[in-house]
């Protein structure tokens, strides 16, 4: 099996291809196989903890990690795995690049979880690999290598002894097939997190017939795309449809393909539009929070900081640390500002949701009478429209409408990590800012909880087997299903 991870491949970018018969590898995949277009992503909806919740079955409130930067209340620290080269200078390389290729899946996912790699229907009965892959935690012992010119800004070591699948290949860090085949990873081209890198590490394992069991290739050039022009540009999609060809050209034909591997191509989130600049897309936090002492950037987190920051593009972490003032009252700062659509935190049991615009309220709880479309029950109190619930009252059932799967996902931020802290999410259009975070202003972001960034596709070709739910944090089950078979 060869499971493909598009960042920010989207089913109305596949759809417009496909109307416009553009996208020849992707149709034949899905004229041999099934199309999905409602797969429900993890949240928030970036690629770390999407693609952690994909690898382990699991939301953030299992696994542990809750987005691409958030705070560790156990360290007293941000950590960060890489937002954006403003953030990157203040906070440091050095320990970003040790969150990054140390701590991510050596400390940071929990224990307590499995990966595929690690699964016990999988480790010792299957061969596995991953190729690019920024969830990799597996049983079999690798050396990442620091080349001399990234490890010379940092206090890194020559080499990293991490645990992974039986084959591990991991940009510049680790490359398997070096003296081999000739794989783009100098600094122009991202130290080998490309798509050319993975799909043509890829295709040697095809030609060679040294396919693992099981194969996780992660490709993210699509969405850098998307970022910088938005997400109604089809340039990256086309490309990559170019590139897939090359893969299926490795096994000789489509057919010739299905018939030794199945093939599965997987969004991990969507991508709103930010508005261009004039629209004052930009919420900016520090300023609606103005009253609190807030760590700025890279600073030292110290017994006079009441409020950090965590902006993960179109939602942010808002922990609650040296001040007396209540979650609820933090939150009031927030409200008010029609850019933003949820404001939600912890108290006790409940869980409590405002709207941006609105003094509507939703509480909720897990456990109870009322149970929503996946079997997940709960209790509730106030205005389930806040969720975008429809409310079946004779049969207690609660259905999603914007927010797919909300109840959960947001319960999953929300238990993710330690400490007091406020999720807080923009409409489709805005984007979120601490001070230094990335903006995308007239190009794309993610990061909420509504539809636009929280459908993806998948395309399953070379099975009739359909998975039981569509939803990320159920493809684990779906692909040991059709592994043991």
């Amino acid at each position: 099996m060869i499971l493909i991870v598009v960042d920010s491949l989207m089913y109305q970018s596949i759809d417009r291809g496909l109307e416009q018969n553009q996208l020849p590898t992707l149709k034949s995949l899905i004229q041999h196989g099934q199309y999905y277009k409602d797969v429900v992503s993890s949240f928030p909806t970036m690629s770390v903890t999407i693609d952690t919740s994909l690898l382990t079955g699991t939301y953030p409130d299992k696994h542990g990690l809750p987005g691409l930067i958030w705070y560790s209340a156990d360290e007293n620290r941000v950590i960060n795995y890489g937002t954006g080269p403003m953030e990157v200078m203040k906070q440091g390389i050095n320990e970003i690049a040790a969150d990054t290729l140390m701590n991510l899946n050596g400390k940071h996912i929990h224990h307590a979880v499995q990966t595929i790699f690690e699964d016990d229907q999988v480790a010792g009965k299957l061969t596995t690999g991953s190729i690019n892959g920024i969830i990799y935690r597996g049983p079999t012992a690798h050396w990442l290598r620091v080349p001399e010119w990234v490890k010379a800004p940092t206090s890194l070591p020559d080499r990293i002894k991490v645990g992974g699948p039986d084959f591990l290949s991991f940009g510049v860090f680790s490359n398997p097939l070096e003296g081999k085949v000739k794989l783009p990873v100098d600094l122009t081209n991202r130290v080998g997190f490309t798509n050319e890198y993975a799909l043509q590490t890829t295709e040697y394992l095809i030609r060679h017939q040294l396919l693992p069991d099981f194969l996780y290739v992660y490709l993210p050039d699509l969405d850098q795309k998307l970022h910088h022009h938005g997400p109604e540009d089809m340039e990256g999609l086309l490309k990559l449809d170019k590139q897939l060809e090359g893969l299926i050209t490795a096994f000789g034909s489509t057919d010739k393909a299905l018939e030794q591997a199945v093939i599965m191509l997987l969004g991990d989130s969507g991508m709103s539009v930010i508005l261009p600049k004039d629209k004052n897309p930009i919420v900016d936090l520090t300023k609606l929070l103005d009253e609190y002492r807030i760590q700025k950037p890279g600073a030292e987190i110290t017994g006079d900081t009441e409020i950090v920051l965590a902006v993960n593009e179109t939602m942010a972490y808002v922990y609650k640390l040296h001040t007396d003032q209540s979650l609820a009252g933090i939150a009031g700062h927030l409200v008010g500002d029609n850019r933003i659509d949820l404001i939600a935190w912890k108290e006790g049991d409940w869980i409590h949701v405002r709207q941006g615009d609105s003094e509507r309220l939703f509480s909720y709880r897990a456990g109870g009478q009322w149970k929503d479309s996946y079997g997940a029950h709960w209790t509730w109190k106030g205005d389930a429209t806040v969720m975008g619930l429809e409310v079946d009252r004779t049969e207690k059932e609660l259905m999603y409408g914007q927010y797919p799967d909300g109840l959960q996902r947001l319960w999953g931020a929300l238990n993710s990590h330690k400490g007091e802290f406020i999720v807080v999410t923009t409409k489709a259009g805005y984007e979120l800012t601490g001070g230094s975070s990335p903006e995308h202003t007239g190009g794309g972001g993610h990061g909420a909880l509504h539809s636009n960034v929280s459908l993806v596709p998948l395309i399953v070709a070379g099975t009739n087997d359909k998975p039981d739910k569509l939803r990320i944090v159920d493809m684990k089950s779906y692909i040991l299903d059709l592994l043991q078979k």
